[in-house]
């Protein structure tokens, strides 16, 4: 069953004519008739009384509603894909971990805001792994994420890096470890971590950092915002191991220390994920356009003044 042929059964039923079907569409009698003969065939039944003045039958009458509906859906959804191809995107949905959420993203949603003032943006702050499970269930748009191939091994995954950064250890400023200007790994496997909830990749990067220096990961408390991180860590011997971008609110705290490891050292690195499909469509693309631009220049360090005006650029 093809749209057009009940479109041609709806204007035959709604002319009473044929020719007046043919002439109201622009085609041949012959093409409307050849049209409904098909439709009848694949029902395996007769939809009109074909006389002077064409009338439904009882199959026909049946059908008339769903047709109906049939034909109206159709357009709406050409109208819809129509008006999304042409960058008419009623809303954009983002899922970042929090520490892009905080300092790379503030500026490309400003611009992305400015560029397009009719879209509903939504952005929501979610560990890696449910970040990327909402992007495959289609309920984002687009991720921003710690990379995990694991998990963006699907070939209609595009996957773009962003940037990379070092991941430090956070403690209080009066910590044994603040002894040490590069911190040992064997040290830091006598301290209790305090560790990001399953599902972020911080916690899956930092257990395999562990099992590869030999030392035995000491889990104390799982957390999932930075705030409660740095409130934890500064109370006594805690220590947490976070990406510089997350440590930008500590540099300048008395109350806490931060220390790089020594060799191997850790790093960790983002990624813009979203779908091959919605690369196509002109809001996403655009919007992935402005963070990959951001991501070429932000390289988070320990110059945090620099750092924290990426938020007001």
């Amino acid at each position: 069953m093809r749209v057009e042929q009940l479109e041609s059964f709806l204007l035959v039923s709604e002319t009473g004519s044929f020719q007046q079907a043919a002439k109201r569409c622009g085609v041949t009698q012959s093409t409307i008739s050849r049209q409904i003969q098909a439709l009848e065939a694949e029902l395996d039944a007769p939809l009109l009384h074909r006389a002077a003045q064409v009338k439904l039958t009882v199959a026909g009458e049946a059908l008339l509603p769903k047709a109906r509906r049939i034909c109206q859906d159709w357009r709406q959804a050409t109208r819809d894909i129509a008006d999304l191809m042409a960058g008419k995107q009623p809303e954009l949905c983002v899922a970042a971990i929090q520490s892009v959420c905080s300092y790379l993203l503030p500026p490309v949603l400003k611009q992305f805001c400015q560029n397009y003032s009719h879209v509903q943006l939504r952005v929501t702050a979610l560990g890696s792994d449910r970040s990327l499970k909402v992007l495959r269930d289609g309920l984002v748009d687009v991720a921003i994420v710690m990379d995990n191939e694991r998990l963006t091994a699907s070939p209609d995954m595009a996957v773009q890096p962003l940037y990379e950064e070092p991941v430090e250890v956070l403690m209080a400023a009066n910590h044994p470890l603040t002894q040490f200007e590069q911190v040992p790994w064997a040290e830091l496997a006598h301290y209790p971590q305090v560790m990001f909830k399953d599902g972020y990749g911080m916690q899956r990067l930092v257990q395999t950092q562990f099992e590869r220096s030999g030392g035995e990961l000491q889990t104390a408390v799982e957390l999932n915002t930075l705030d409660a991180f740095r409130g934890v860590v500064r109370e006594g011997n805690l220590t947490a191991l976070l990406p510089q971008s997350a440590l930008a609110e500590s540099f300048n705290d008395p109350t806490l220390a931060i220390r790089p490891t020594e060799a191997p050292s850790l790093t960790r690195r983002v990624v813009l994920v979203t779908t091959s499909d919605r690369l196509n469509i002109p809001v996403i693309k655009s919007f992935c356009q402005l963070v990959l631009e951001r991501g070429a220049v932000f390289l988070p360090h320990r110059d945090l003044p620099e750092l924290l005006s990426a938020k007001s650029i």
